[in-house]
């Protein structure tokens, strides 16, 4: 009754170019966490073994260090490991795997196959036909081999994988890398473990994408989980069971602003994230300054409470109230200035600055009440 533990696309030494560096350096960091909470679910729930459908690394190009402390975490999971090379670590002549070995930082329960077979893991009831990228892309099926592949009779007959399967993605996906739907029948397997798709997705039931067990991306596709797979003879259906793992937050959210009830709704929201929380913020619609105040102010905050905020106004259109009118003196030539701003947030190439100076006329004019004058 073998149990296993399916995971895929931890993506270490990944970077996050478009966040704060600071922000990044801890998401980084996270994913090294992730392997650590793995191998302590690994040992306390006892598995059989845990099976890593490609990506571990983010590239070939990561530090000597990285490597060291990535296989010095599964140190913590005396069971046997077995990580495939993906699409982002392919088993090239030279690649982080090689650096690896001559390292000699993998731990002797550790395997890593470099060519497509059948590796007998007999102590863990497990029969695993690996399928490592040879190169970062490929146009074949590199699944089309576990067909022929024998197994020693009486082991849970397991692929292990990493592409993408043809026409089940929810989200168009690359074209590389192919998986036919249908494998795990052709290939009289027990069950398919596949990584790429950064998301926890069943394609049946007997093919799962175990997903990146910390999220890393504004999708909401049900990452930062581990699949923990029972089989209780070969030819018996899965019992699948989802184990959250990720620690952080990833959101997206488009906000059209359209009323004042609309800004304090939204700045409800933003007062309820945390530190744990990761969230790219567009806005669109019309708001007029005292609002883009209270937006700005809300924004502000939350940016003090959540790991990572992005924020995006560019489609929000700035339409000043008589009260902003009053605020600024508007008369004379100014009234014309921020007429003529007013007009040209509509332009293409024109809007975004058009915009800005009129959250600084604003701005200044807040900042000139406040004062007293000037």
């Amino acid at each position: 009754m073998p149990l296993f533990l399916h995971t895929a696309d931890w993506q270490i030494g990944r970077h996050y170019g478009q966040l704060d560096p600071a922000d990044g350096a801890i998401l980084a960091e996270a994913r090294f966490e992730a392997v650590a909470t793995l191998a302590r679910i690994a040992r306390e729930r006892q598995v059989d073994a845990v099976l890593v459908a490609g990506d571990v690394f983010d590239m070939q190009e990561v530090s000597d260090r990285t490597i060291r402390r990535l296989f010095g975490l599964l140190e913590a999971y005396a069971g046997p490991w077995v990580l495939l090379a993906g699409n982002h670590d392919a088993a090239l002549p030279t690649s982080v795997w090689t650096r690896a070995r001559a390292l000699g930082c993998v731990p002797p329960q550790v395997r890593i196959p470099d060519a497509p077979g059948v590796l007998g893991l007999p102590e863990a009831g497990l029969a695993v036909l690996a399928a490592p990228l040879t190169q970062r892309q490929t146009y074949d099926d590199v699944t089309r081999d576990f067909d022929a592949m024998q197994a020693p009779a009486g082991l849970v007959r397991v692929g292990l994988a990493h592409g993408s399967v043809s026409g089940r993605l929810p989200e168009a996906a690359d074209a590389s890398n192919p998986i036919d739907p249908a494998r795990a029948e052709r290939a009289s397997l027990d069950y398919l473990a596949l990584g790429d798709w950064h998301g926890c997705l069943r394609i049946d039931a007997r093919t799962w994408y175990a997903g990146t067990p910390e999220p890393d991306r504004f999708r909401g596709n049900e990452p930062g989980v581990a699949l923990a797979v029972r089989i209780d003879r070969p030819g018996a259906l899965p019992e699948v069971e989802r184990i959250p793992v990720g620690r952080y937050r990833w959101q997206a959210w488009r906000e059209r602003i359209a009323l004042p009830g609309d800004v304090e709704a939204l700045a409800a929201r933003l007062a309820a994230l945390g530190a744990d929380d990761v969230l790219r913020l567009t806005l669109e619609g019309e708001v007029d300054g005292a609002g883009q105040a209270a937006l700005e102010r809300a924004i502000g905050q939350a940016q003090g409470r959540a790991r990572a905020l992005r924020a995006s106004l560019d489609g929000l259109r700035l339409v000043p109230a008589d009260a902003d009118f009053a605020e600024m003196a508007a008369g004379g030539y100014l009234a014309d200035v921020v007429a003529e701003l007013r007009f040209r947030q509509d332009d293409p190439q024109e809007g975004a600055v058009a915009r800005e100076a009129l959250r600084v006329l604003l701005g200044y004019a807040r900042e000139s009440a406040a004062g007293g004058g000037a």
